[in-house]
């Protein structure tokens, strides 16, 4: 099922990417570039909810759907990242915490899938919430001003970008702590 519409959706999170970064490398007013990056974002963000939405509407679910979403969103998120350490609007120790917990956490996913022991790393709700407070950071980040002329997006977004960083940090030990026993009772 590689082409079913929630697939196509998820490859456009993909697709996205540099679409996000070149719009900071045209010709137009800073805070044109922003409102399109951010505008930009939001909406492939959203396919995220809408794709599984669809899926499971559509019956439409696929093991391909299932591995490409995360990877589409680590991707989106990732490379937002990137773009927003570039730009000096987060800090690279917060990129760094992020990216490498979404690469931690991966591996250590494909390992205990690996060894049949998926289920003690499956999704979490402290993962859904540093994804949802990722979500919410990086476009206030993106857009870098002022919202409905009292919301200062860059402070609002920085203070955002922290707690993610911190919820990466707990979710990513929530996620060791359940793997560490599956692991060892697979070394004896």
């Amino acid at each position: 099922m590689f082409l079913t519409i929630p697939t196509i959706m998820t490859w456009t999170r993909i697709v996205a990417i540099p679409l996000i970064v070149g719009v900071f490398y045209l010709n137009i007013a800073p805070a044109e570039r922003n409102l399109i990056a951010t505008v930009m974002f939001v909406v492939f963000a959203a396919t995220d909810w809408l794709d599984g939405y669809l899926a499971r509407k559509l019956n439409q679910t696929s093991s391909f759907g299932a591995f490409l979403d995360p990877v589409a969103d680590k991707f989106l998120v990732c490379a937002s990242l990137l773009v927003l350490v570039h730009l000096q609007r987060a800090d690279v120790f917060v990129a760094l915490i992020i990216i490498g917990r979404e690469i931690a956490i991966s591996a250590l996913r494909e390992w205990m899938a690996l060894i049949g022991a998926t289920k003690s790393v499956a999704v979490h709700m402290l993962g859904k919430v540093k994804t949802m407070v990722q979500m919410i950071a990086i476009p206030f980040l993106l857009f870098d001003g002022n919202l409905f002329g009292w919301v200062d997006t860059r402070v609002w977004g920085t203070w955002l970008i922290w707690i993610s960083a911190v919820l990466t940090v707990w979710s990513m030990i929530y996620y060791l702590q359940k793997a560490i026993p599956e692991i060892r009772a697979r070394a004896k």
